[in-house]
């Protein structure tokens, strides 16, 4: 079964409703970072240390994770919570559509037709600006302070200031980023 773009927005947003009233905001980005420091105390152990005097329980030589009292260390050492399990749900459910839709190794679910006619038939060209680009991506949600999950969708859901400006940046330079790399050939 494959949704029209319409049915999948409505679908969409009724999770988000649903997330926003049942639990808490939908927004992913932070838990790359946790991922990260997960990672890196399976590394350094003394990265993340549990302190009573601590705010959260927990506290960390790294500045970042040490934010907001402390929370990310907490959830490096206790990474089994609702924000990260989603995440790996995103995961773990993307996979299954894609295998429900006949997997991924089809060559125009790898490389859109439009890429194709712009850039070529590199394949590995394809999967090394896709990844440079989600680091871009993921750089400048970390630097907002929210993704397009959290700032834009369950912001804007919530009437949130960030969430409409992180949303217009997000337009301003995505459109003409488009245009310049699609752009028509005379």
């Amino acid at each position: 079964m494959v949704l029209s773009w319409k049915s999948g927005g409505v679908l969409l947003g009724v999770v988000f409703f649903a997330a926003v009233m049942l639990v808490k905001p939908i927004g992913v980005s932070t838990q790359f970072v946790i991922f990260d420091g997960i990672l890196w105390n399976a590394v350094d152990t003394t990265i993340v240390q549990k302190l009573e005097t601590a705010k959260k329980g927990y506290a960390s030589s790294n500045a970042y994770l040490n934010k907001s009292g402390g929370k990310y260390a907490k959830n490096v050492a206790n990474p089994i919570n609702y924000s990260f399990v989603f995440v790996l749900a995103m995961i773990g459910g993307a996979t299954l559509s894609a295998l429900l839709r006949g997997g991924v190794g089809r060559e125009e679910r790898q490389m859109p037709a439009v890429w194709r006619k712009k850039f070529g038939d590199a394949v590995g060209r394809r999967y090394l600006v896709t990844f440079l680009s989600g680091v871009v991506v993921l750089f400048g949600a970390r630097l907002a302070g929210g993704c397009t999950s959290g700032h834009m969708m369950s912001g804007m859901m919530q009437t949130a200031a960030s969430g409409y400006i992180f949303s217009i940046g997000m337009f301003l330079t995505s459109i003409p980023l488009a245009i310049i790399l699609y752009k028509k050939e005379a």
